[in-house]
């Protein structure tokens, strides 16, 4: 009962900051939002990076040496998989990135608006299952210290989820959508999150002795968000440094959290 109200408030908070930040929407003008989502998007970045790192992959190892095993097979097979996992969604399913005109995936009739919501959804998955491996993960152990670093994960997860709700928000504002559709549906494509969340939690509680090789699988998720979508964004503008300095502080911010915290 403990770890299923820690792990609804965990992802309670993330889906709220995702909603907070697609509410920036009402705060910019149409033609002010190019430096902000550099930002943004290369914060989101930095805090995934530290989170695949300190959260997951290092857990995924320890957790296999715990077993007996060699702790970088599953970290390495893992990784490979949940990377694969995510390449294979992108050619699944039609979507198109902010500052894109060439949807990706397969040829699909949807508005744009559509495309750019299906493809800040994808990128949502990885991070909600890596919430939910967390929690699930001290709740095995019923470990104090790893209930302290889920927490520390989602709280990461969720300062990040704020500009990431204001990276899909404002691109929708400048689609020529009102801002309050815009923030409705920023704050929808948030809701993958605590839904993949629990379904993950779910599918650990059911399959302990996989738990290392579940959490290197969400961060070669995470990790192929970061370099295939969210630092090719935050680059755009070649002559400026707002994605990298963002992407600084985002991984400086979940990298005290991991350690305080955990």
């Amino acid at each position: 009962m403990q770890s299923l109200l820690f792990v609804s408030g965990g992802l309670g908070f993330i889906f709220l900051m995702t909603c907070l930040g697609a509410a920036t929407v009402f705060f910019f003008h149409k033609t002010s939002t190019g430096k902000f989502q550099q930002i943004f998007l290369g914060f989101a970045a930095g805090v995934m990076v530290a989170a695949s790192v300190w959260s997951l992959l290092i857990p995924s190892i320890e957790e296999a040496q715990a077993q007996g095993l060699h702790g970088w097979i599953p970290a390495a097979l893992g990784f490979a998989l949940g990377a694969l996992f995510l390449l294979g969604l992108d050619k699944l399913i039609p979507h198109l990135h902010p500052f894109s005109d060439t949807p990706e995936g397969p040829v699909s009739s949807s508005k744009r608006t559509t495309l750019l919501i299906s493809a800040v959804t994808l990128h949502n998955i990885p991070e909600g299952m890596a919430v939910g491996l967390s929690f699930a993960l001290a709740a095995q152990h019923n470990d104090p210290a790893l209930y302290a670093s889920a927490l520390a994960l989602a709280l990461g997860i969720g300062i990040q989820n704020f500009p990431e709700g204001a990276a899909i928000s404002l691109p929708l504002l400048q689609e020529g959508i009102s801002k309050r559709k815009a923030f409705g549906l920023g704050c929808l494509s948030g809701a993958v999150e605590p839904v993949a969340g629990f379904l993950t939690m779910l599918l650990a509680a059911l399959i302990a002795p996989f738990m290392p090789w579940l959490l290197s699988f969400a961060a070669g998720a995470m990790i192929y968000v970061v370099v295939e979508e969210l630092i090719p964004e935050a680059q755009l503008d070649e002559h400026s440094h707002a994605g990298t300095l963002g992407f600084m502080a985002g991984f400086l911010i979940m990298m005290v959290l991991d350690v305080a915290l955990g």
